[in-house]
């Protein structure tokens, strides 16, 4: 067996099934055919395919190849599955591959395989590039400099400046820049937007409060202890308007009711206190007249923008985070995100 097999192999070995070449069970060689598993004498024929990153448009091609060995081991008789190998899986493109019964293994630690009459679905050892080198979008940090890079994707990843902007050590940027380059979100001095983009989105959330009144600029007293932050929108923190709403505001193709709830990022947990004391907490969703969360990143309350053409009148978020945001949906807000290209910013998606 070559390395990528042998990964394969190791794989399958933490849930008990064993992994064999084609010639061991068919007798031969099959030229459509790296791999057999047989859990429990059900034979399953896998077709390896190797990539560094999958998100939904890389998972596609997967599915349509999946499609046609799935049609052509239906005319033989045979249980034939595409199986892909990545470095990466993104969570959006995790489900599409399985509900296409197309196997994965995202060598960060998951495997998955559905099959006609079996479903393997496991955490795994995951295989990293470089001993104890790890995810650096698992850190806060990491987090950060994904979202300063993605805002301005043009421009050389300097770590002076980015430490500067982040309130980081430059020892911290230029280590987090440094396993970017590894994990290829940076080739050369250029960002690679998509990549980067869809691995931030695969680690964006953010806890949601559900408030019984929204706030107003015109409540005065409470102006300054929900820190609203309207008179410093561009130059300090403050509430960011998120979600649906945002996304009308920035010029996304999408409907929203004018007296919908409205979504804010701000800026820490004290503000969320503060909000549900002032403003009152919502015993459910559906009773909610605004929601809060506090932004993943600073960033999301820092870079706020007042589009022109905002029927709410609040700041929004920068359009990276409503994009992020808008790409935890898989059905509707990925739709979306396909149909739009933010004014005055490089779409990254």
């Amino acid at each position: 067996m070559d390395e990528l097999e042998m990964v394969v192999r190791d794989a399958f070995a933490h849930v008990d099934v064993d992994v064999m070449p084609p010639e061991m069970v068919h007798g031969e060689p099959d030229r459509g055919v790296d791999l057999v598993i047989e859990p429990d004498g059900a034979a399953v024929s896998l077709q390896i395919k190797r990539a560094a990153f999958v998100n939904d448009q890389v998972a596609h091609r997967f599915v349509v190849d999946g499609q046609r060995l799935l049609k052509q081991s239906m005319q033989t008789g045979t249980s034939s599955i595409v199986f892909v190998v990545a470095d990466q899986v993104t969570r959006t493109a995790r489900t599409e591959l399985a509900r296409a019964n197309v196997g994965y293994l995202d060598l960060r630690g998951r495997l998955s395989l559905h099959a006609p009459g079996l479903i393997i679905e496991a955490d795994v050892d995951p295989r990293e590039r470089r001993a104890g080198r790890r995810d650096p979008l698992n850190g806060k940090a990491g987090r950060e400099l994904a979202a300063a890079l993605l805002m301005d994707p043009e421009r050389k990843p300097a770590v002076r400046t980015l430490s500067r902007e982040l309130n980081r050590s430059v020892s911290t940027v230029s280590e987090v820049l440094s396993a970017f380059r590894e994990s290829r979100y940076i080739e050369g001095d250029a960002v690679s937007g998509q990549r980067l983009f869809w691995a931030l989105a695969d680690r964006w959330s953010a806890d949601i409060e559900y408030l019984l009144e929204p706030p107003s600029p015109g409540q005065g007293p409470l102006v300054a202890p929900l820190g609203l932050g309207l008179d410093q929108v561009g130059d300090g923190p403050g509430w960011a308007l998120r979600g649906t709403a945002a996304a009308s505001a920035l010029g996304a193709p999408v409907a929203v009711r004018a007296d919908q709830p409205l979504d804010f990022y701000v800026p820490d947990a004290t503000t969320v206190h503060r909000a549900r004391r002032l403003l009152g907490t919502a015993p459910s969703a559906d009773l909610a007249r605004c929601t809060v969360a506090v932004a993943p990143v600073p960033a999301a309350c820092t870079s706020r923008t007042e589009p022109p053409d905002n029927y709410f009148e609040w700041p929004t978020t920068h359009p990276l985070f409503v994009a992020l945001d808008l790409a935890q949906d898989v059905g509707r807000g990925q739709e979306i995100l396909g149909d739009w290209t933010p004014r005055d910013w490089p779409r990254v998606w």
